[in-house]
C-alpha cells in the first residue's frame, strides 16, 4: 500500500488538481469534463452524477509515470468482489448458500443470536488459509420480501450483513431465488475453468412458508428434489423454536431437517465452519465424513 495526496481547487467550470504527481486542470461542469492529468494526458469524461458511473477517454500526450504504474487506470473501477478475481485466485470453490428467515417471529433474541453466529461463520472461515481462498458464501433472506443480501463472494470479502425482523415467510420464493443465484454462480465457475465442490444450500426458518400454496412452493420442492438426486448441491433445513417441520420436510425427504436445540446459532455455524474447512482441504469430489451435529452434545435434534 503506498500513500497518496492531491488538492483539488475549484473555480467557477474549473478545477485544477495539485498530486505529488504534477498539477492538472480540467473545464466543464458535473458530468461532462475535459481536462490534462497531473501526468499530462489529455482526456474527456463524461458520467451521471449522483450514481458513480463514468466513461473516461484519454486523448493524445505523454503519460510520464506509464512505465512505473501497473494497474493505476484501474483504480476508480467499480467492481463486485464476488464476480471477479478467478484469475488472481484460481482455488477450486465450494459455494456456501445461506437462506435465512427473518420475518417478523425472529425478532428479538433469535435474530440476534443469527447475527452473531454469521460473524463468527465469517470469522472462522476468514482464519483459515485455505478456506478462506476456497468458500465462497451468499446470502439470501426472506422477511415479507426476498432479498439477495451478500452475493458469492470468499471469506476474505465476505460482511455478515445487519439482520432485520420484519414482515411474512416467502420461503418458496427464497428458496427458487437462491438456487437460480447458484446456478448462475456455478456458470461462472465453469466459463473460467474453475474446479468446484458439491454446493452446500443451507435453509435455516423459525415458520412455515406463507406461500405454501403458490407455484414458488411446488417449484423449490422439485429443484430441491432434482438438485439432491442429480448432486447438484446438498440441501440442508433446518428449524429454529416454532418452525413447521412438516413442511421442511416436504422440501427435504432424503435429508431429513434438524431441529435447532434452542438458539445454538453459534455452534450451528461453527459446526458449518469446521464441515466447510474440512472440505476445502480435499479434493474435489472427494468424500469428506462430518461430525453428527445431532450427536448428544451436538446442536441440532431430530
Amino acid at each position: 500500500m503506498s500513500w497518496r495526496w492531491r488538492k483539488v481547487f475549484r473555480n467557477g467550470p474549473i478545477n485544477t488538481t495539485v498530486t505529488t504527481k504534477g498539477v492538472g486542470w480540467s473545464i466543464g461542469i458535473r458530468g461532462l469534463r475535459y481536462g490534462i492529468s497531473p501526468t499530462g494526458r489529455h482526456y474527456i469524461s463524461v458520467g451521471i452524477p449522483g450514481l458513480g458511473l463514468y466513461w473516461t477517454k484519454y486523448l493524445a500526450g505523454h503519460d510520464a509515470t506509464k512505465h512505473w504504474r501497473s494497474i493505476s487506470n484501474m483504480e476508480q473501477t467499480p467492481f463486485d468482489a464476488g464476480k471477479i478475481g478467478f484469475a488472481d485466485n484460481p482455488e477450486p470453490r465450494c459455494a456456501s448458500l445461506l437462506i435465512l428467515d427473518i420475518s417478523g417471529s425472529m425478532g428479538g433474541q433469535p435474530i440476534a443470536e443469527l447475527q452473531a453466529g454469521l460473524g463468527l461463520y465469517r470469522d472462522e472461515l476468514a482464519a483459515d488459509t485455505l478456506a478462506r481462498k476456497r468458500v465462497e458464501v451468499a446470502i439470501v433472506t426472506f422477511g415479507g420480501a426476498v432479498d439477495v443480501v451478500q452475493s458469492f463472494a470468499t471469506a476474505e470479502c465476505f460482511t455478515a450483513p445487519a439482520l432485520e425482523a420484519r414482515g411474512d415467510t416467502p420461503m418458496g420464493e427464497a428458496l427458487v431465488a437462491s438456487l437460480k443465484l447458484l446456478e448462475d454462480r456455478k456458470t461462472e465457475y465453469r466459463q473460467n475453468g474453475i474446479q468446484f465442490y458439491r454446493p452446500w444450500v443451507f435453509l435455516i426458518t423459525d415458520g412455515g412458508p406463507t406461500d405454501a400454496n403458490s407455484q414458488f412452493w411446488v417449484d423449490a420442492k422439485e429443484k430441491i428434489r432434482q438438485g439432491e438426486e442429480q448432486k447438484k448441491f446438498s440441501f440442508f433445513a433446518v428449524g429454529v423454536e416454532g418452525a413447521d417441520m412438516d413442511r421442511l420436510t416436504e422440501l427435504s425427504p432424503g435429508r431429513t431437517p434438524l431441529k435447532l436445540k434452542g438458539l445454538r446459532f453459534r455452534d450451528l455455524f461453527q459446526w458449518l465452519s469446521n464441515s466447510q474447512q474440512s472440505v476445502s482441504q480435499s479434493k474435489p469430489g472427494d468424500a469428506v465424513p462430518l461430525s453428527n451435529p445431532a450427536a448428544p452434545n451436538g446442536w441440532a435434534q431430530v
